[in-house]
């Protein structure tokens, strides 16, 4: 609910009498408030899909049906063969939205889409005289307690349960052995017996369905994903293949995905941000069992309640584990990121353990306190092997990045932190980038982008005839992060490397040994302390954690996890990609100037569009707010007030627990963006208030450094 005051989506929390005004035949004592939706409804699939297809044809669409495509055949200059058997059809690109049959479109090109058939029925009633009675249509009922959706069909109802993951069915042999040939309008046989407890609930919550007749019993497939969110968008590794797959509710969202695939491919580029969406958010690690696992637990899972923090924990742990996680697991909470398990936080004896969701502070907050003070104090180590991590070498690696980037091009054994930007000018993506040697460079990016960041490089040197090679890296090398005031002090003892300030500078990296264990090591930590990132082969993980926390015992090592980094991070005011910056969002706004560099001689991407961006000026911007909440903090995509009307949006936040507050950052106008401003954030349904502060909240080890220098005092 407080997301729809920016992003606008109508819908009304409503009392029991308005309840039961719009759905009279509903038992009230079951009933306490309502969420309406005015423009939630339901279509005949068969007729949108007609009138789509005449649409198409009316812009000049050729479609052909029923045609059956028995291969594919990628070209050397991009261009595909799509065989039929009416003939070969060649085309600039393929876009798969072929529902169930997608899973066997990818494997002709030895893909293997992560997506499985699931048995889902409805029921249908004759004539219910009550029903028949009513004056008006019966809005859409979902009952999250039941599991159920129930909406009016003609003078009866149709009503369609969710089951548990234990009791749902998956058509499992069609993701083994393939759609059956010929299979089209066909439908599997039902079974009551599995759904009848949410027919009882369906009964107790509209008492008219105990008399009723039920005259059909539907039970189809659809497509499942493990999270069940589609794919949607260009498939890194494969040039020129789209995909629209993964529609776990169907032809609803056929309108807005084609017009969201039709101008991204005539754009270049998304018109608008939906990374959860992106294909490539899967990878290798994900298996047909994980799938199974996954697409059982969501389709259970369709009309629980959501929470901030939300973890599932189905078919984990995947393949994909650093070489820390049976030393971590039993330590700490886990938390999913990309296939990887990374500690959130880290038990310690007496400590509620555990998963507890909650939409206010629960009992990771009193353990992520201490992790922060930890680093803030003393010096903390992280798993931050789930980076996104690749090589790019060659004679045209320095022209390649300089087109992708924003930035400067970091010298030889530096490293800076850039931006690859969208023709419109939008953030595309974030990157550390690192110059390894001559012409040889390590970019990391964030677990979550991985293949997103590297099917845009692929495709830009491919598009450019750049001569580079492009490996990634991810799976292969394991990265520790250590930091706090006694980082350096720590990591001394196991090498004989000058770590000292003068020797190993703020954003410089270069090769060096810990206790005999080869790393790459580059000065810089997200937590804004002194640290270090430590990068090296994932079997060296346990060996490489062990000799470090040995060492740091003098100065009172210690664990901490992703919650606690994402404070420091907050508290240094540093930008996150996915939340103050993505494809709805320019640098300029973002407040990323720093690492924009307009004037450099290189035409990078996006470059004329932000001229013209900042020519016109910023209608909005990213301002840095702290809050006076009771027990819950901001997460993102919290509504902004100010003088009774929402002018913005929080895109991500939490607790400080060095200034003992709350802050987030947000999106407002730009006449509402002064330090001082006074506005509102609405949080639980209560608008807190809030003010725009200078950032940071606390400054970075290295401005500290240079203040104390300059004889100033610390920001702390």
């Amino acid at each position: 609910m407080t997301r729809t005051g920016w992003h606008p989506t109508e819908q009304y929390l409503i009392g029991p009498e308005r309840v039961q005004e719009l759905f009279p035949i509903l038992n009230m004592e079951k009933v306490l408030v309502g969420l309406y939706n005015p423009g939630d409804g339901h279509i005949d699939p068969y007729s949108l899909t007609m009138a789509l297809a005449a649409g198409a044809r009316k812009y000049g669409a050729l479609l052909n049906y029923p045609v059956q495509v028995t291969n594919l055949s990628p070209r050397s200059d991009g261009t595909w063969e799509v065989e039929t058997p009416h003939g070969i059809i060649r085309t600039n690109r393929v876009v798969n939205t072929a529902g169930f049959w997608a899973r066997e479109i990818g494997k002709m090109i030895g893909l293997h889409h992560p997506l499985i058939p699931v048995h889902h029925q409805y029921v249908v009633t004759s004539t219910i005289p009550e029903v028949k009675a009513l004056k008006m249509e019966l809005p859409v009922l979902r009952d999250l307690e039941g599991s159920y959706y129930l909406r009016q069909e003609r003078d009866g109802l149709l009503f369609g349960p969710y089951e548990s993951p234990e009791k749902m069915k998956l058509q499992e042999s069609w993701v083994t052995n393939g759609v059956p040939p010929g299979f089209g309008k066909e439908l599997f046989e039902s079974d009551l017996d599995r759904i009848m407890d949410h027919i009882e609930a369906a009964m107790e919550m509209v008492p008219v369905l105990k008399q009723a007749d039920i005259v059909n019993t539907v039970a189809g497939p659809i497509t499942y994903s493990p999270d069940i969110l589609p794919m949607v968008g260009p498939h890194q590794g494969v040039r020129n293949y789209w995909v629209a797959i993964g529609f776990g509710y169907g032809i609803i969202h056929a309108g807005g995905i084609g017009k969201y695939l039709s101008d991204w491919i005539l754009g270049g580029e998304p018109p608008f941000d939906l990374i959860e969406l992106d294909p490539n958010r899967y990878g290798k690690w994900t298996t047909t069992q994980y799938t199974a696992a996954k697409a059982r637990e969501s389709y259970g899972f369709n009309n629980i309640v959501g929470y901030p923090k939300e973890e599932r924990f189905s078919g984990r742990p995947t393949e994909r584990v650093s070489g820390l996680y049976e030393v971590l697991k039993s330590k700490c909470s886990m938390g999913f990121h990309a296939g990887w398990e990374q500690p959130h936080w880290f038990y310690k004896p007496g400590a509620e353990i555990g998963y507890k969701p909650s939409f206010q502070r629960t009992n990771w907050f009193e353990p992520v306190g201490r992790e922060y003070k930890q680093v803030m104090e003393k010096v903390g180590v992280i798993d931050l092997t789930p980076f996104g991590k690749f090589i790019v070498k060659g004679n045209d690696s320095v022209k390649l990045l300089d087109h992708l980037f924003a930035n400067v091009i970091p010298k030889v054994g530096s490293t800076n932190i850039s931006h690859m930007l969208t023709p419109r000018g939008q953030v595309y993506a974030e990157l550390t980038v690192s110059h390894l040697s001559p012409g040889e460079f390590l970019l990391v990016t964030g677990s979550g982008s991985e293949l997103h960041d590297l099917r845009w490089i692929e495709e830009e040197a491919l598009k450019g005839g750049y001569n580079v090679k492009i490996k990634n890296i991810t799976d292969e090398m394991g990265v520790l992060g250590v930091a706090g005031p006694f980082a350096r002090k720590v990591l001394q003892k196991l090498t004989t490397e000058d770590l000292s300030d003068s020797a190993f500078k703020f954003l410089q990296s270069r090769h060096i040994k810990l206790s005999d264990i080869s790393a790459t090591a580059i000065r810089i930590s997200y937590t804004g302390e002194l640290g270090w990132e430590l990068y090296h082969r994932q079997e060296d993980s346990a060996a490489l954690y062990n000799v470090i926390m040995e060492a740091g015992q003098e100065e009172g090592i210690d664990d901490f996890g992703t919650y606690a980094l994402n404070t420091l991070r907050l508290e240094k005011a540093f930008r996150a990609w996915g939340a103050e910056m993505n494809c709805d969002t320019n640098p300029l706004e973002a407040g990323l100037e720093y690492f924009i560099k307009l004037n450099k001689p290189a035409d990078f991407i996006g470059k004329q569009a932000l001229k013209q961006i900042k020519e016109k000026g910023l209608k909005r911007r990213l301002v840095y707010l702290t809050l006076k909440t009771a027990n819950v903090d901001p997460e993102g995509n919290e509504s902004v007030w100010h003088n009774g009307r929402v002018v913005g949006n929080t895109t991500s936040g939490n607790y400080s627990y060095g200034t003992q507050q709350s802050l987030a950052f947000a999106y407002v106008p730009t006449e509402l963006s002064k330090v001082g401003q006074k506005l509102e954030v609405e949080l639980l349904g209560i608008n807190y208030s809030a003010t725009i502060v200078e950032e940071p909240l606390v400054l970075t080890e290295q401005a500290r450094t240079r203040l104390q220098k300059k004889g100033g005092s610390a920001k702390v």
